[in-house]
């Protein structure tokens, strides 16, 4: 994992209004980095006099690199050069510093949860998202009727604050069914396939390999060769006032249209349908498979080796030793 200070080198798409709508940032300068963006941080820094800085003179950015020279030199009217600086881990200020959170996490230069996001939603705008770019709503009508009128397809992919993560950013050896399925400030380890279904809010992810046919919510990390089967769901904490930072643990599964609402340990499995809250009261077993106390799913966070499964005659819910550990087909994660 990389620190701060850092800054982001990024093109900022502005609206008619003259505000700014988003912001891609091809490469990072960490202060204490070994990279080769990372030189520039003291020359970048230099031409800083506010944390988000607009770059006029491109020969400024003493940047080397051909691909990138040529990528930004001659850009677009309703797009600008911006030098965007973190200094400290503090409630996001602006718009361009809310992308270039989201873009360190799924850079994966930071895990989930590790940078303050505090006034994300309050900072990012709604916009319309389409095969043209970010439009301001305010404009949205007119461009479909001027889209109509010189028969120029005009396709609304979403209307949303967040784009999706593969317009920014294509993380290396992971498979995505549907990239709209996919939030920028997702972190998406090597190994990973999301199928169709599966669903990576930002600030959210998979620490390893692992197969995503459910819900992954904000906030949600799953450890390295686990499983969410079709339609599951874990629980987040953007709404419905849970405070629990909810995570999967290493060589888990969660039975398909099951639900998480507790942290769960290494080794654990949920069955098909069942949903777990932290209120849930759960009948534990020994390892002699005997019943031995009723507690509140909340006492179990983290325990490793469970098997969590309905009785079926008397519906209630039982944990008991799991005799064995999700294993991922190797095959399906050579990606």
């Amino acid at each position: 994992m990389k620190n701060l200070p850092l800054i982001g080198l990024g093109i900022a798409t502005k609206g008619t209004s003259g505000n700014t709508l988003e912001t891609f940032f091809p490469c990072i300068s960490f202060m204490n980095g070994k990279d080769e963006f990372s030189q520039h941080y003291k020359t970048w820094d230099a031409l800083m006099a506010e944390n988000v800085t607009e770059i006029k003179d491109l020969a400024q950015l003493n940047i080397q690199d051909e691909i990138l020279n040529n990528a930004i030199c001659n850009l677009d009217k309703n797009k600008t050069l911006v030098l965007c600086r973190i200094l400290e881990n503090k409630p996001i200020q602006t718009i361009e510093e809310a992308y270039l959170k989201l873009h360190l996490i799924s850079y994966k230069h930071f895990i989930p949860n590790s940078l303050n996001l505090e006034n994300l939603f309050d900072t990012l705008i709604n916009v319309a998202w389409t095969n043209h770019g970010p439009i301001e709503l305010d404009d949205i009508d007119k461009r479909i009727l001027l889209s109509q009128k010189n028969n120029e397809p005009l396709e609304i992919k979403s209307v949303d604050k967040f784009p999706c993560l593969t317009d920014y950013i294509i993380p290396p050896g992971v498979r995505i069914g549907d990239a709209s399925r996919v939030r920028l400030g997702a972190y998406l380890s090597e190994g990973t396939t999301i199928m169709h279904e599966g669903f990576v809010n930002f600030n959210a992810g998979t620490l390893g390999p692992a197969m995503i046919e459910g819900r992954i919510s904000a906030g949600v990390v799953v450890g390295k060769n686990s499983d969410l089967g079709g339609g599951c769901s874990t629980m987040g904490t953007l709404s419905g006032g849970n405070d629990v930072k909810i995570s999967i643990g290493e060589n888990c599964l969660l039975g398909a249209n099951s639900g998480l609402g507790i942290p769960l340990g290494d080794n654990c499995t949920i069955e098909a349908g069942l949903y777990i809250t932290g209120g849930s009261k759960i009948t534990t077993y020994n390892s002699n498979n005997e019943p031995r106390s009723v507690v509140k799913a909340s006492e179990l966070s983290g325990c490793d080796n469970l098997l969590f499964i309905r009785n079926s005659q008397n519906g209630a819910i039982e944990a008991k030793i799991n005799p064995k550990s999700a294993a991922l087909n190797d095959k399906l994660h050579k990606n």
